[in-house]
């Protein structure tokens, strides 16, 4: 009976193996049907925001004070680990919270903007926060 021996390369590969299937289960979520589905990671969702506001990696770097490549590292090394202070500077360059950047809460997309802008809209004015009431009421359609 031969004996099977574990050399350095296969560790490797088996816990490279175990890496990925640790990965993956902390992605996925049940949902009420049984079936699972992929969240979006973090670096996915920040690629994705920061293209739809049409915004390079550097000027997001810029607006963050953060380098290029960092931000490259966070939308692509799995997992990334940014301080609270660049998450939070991320999650204002982008008008997001950032419970909806790390996947928290069940947060959409667009509560997420609303709180990111009530934060900004908090900090105004109090001449500027009621023209923006006015000019909510008219586009709502309602009259005061």
């Amino acid at each position: 009976m031969s004996k099977t021996i574990a050399t350095p390369n296969k560790m490797g590969l088996l816990l490279s193996g175990v890496k990925a299937l640790i990965v993956w289960l902390h992605r996925t979520t049940k949902t009420t049907s049984g079936f699972t589905m992929t969240q979006p990671t973090f670096g996915k969702k920040i690629k994705e925001l920061r293209t739809t506001k049409g915004l390079t990696l550097d000027q997001l770097a810029t607006e963050t004070g953060s380098s290029k490549s960092y931000i490259w590292e966070l939308e692509n090394k799995d997992p990334p680990r940014p301080s609270a202070e660049k998450l939070a500077a991320i999650a204002v360059a982008l008008g997001v919270t950032t419970d909806y950047l790390i996947g928290r809460e069940e947060v959409t997309l667009a509560d997420a903007q609303d709180k990111a802008f009530f934060r900004e809209y908090s900090k105004m004015p109090d001449d500027t926060r009621e023209k923006i009431r006015a000019m909510a009421k008219l586009l709502g359609g309602k009259k005061e």
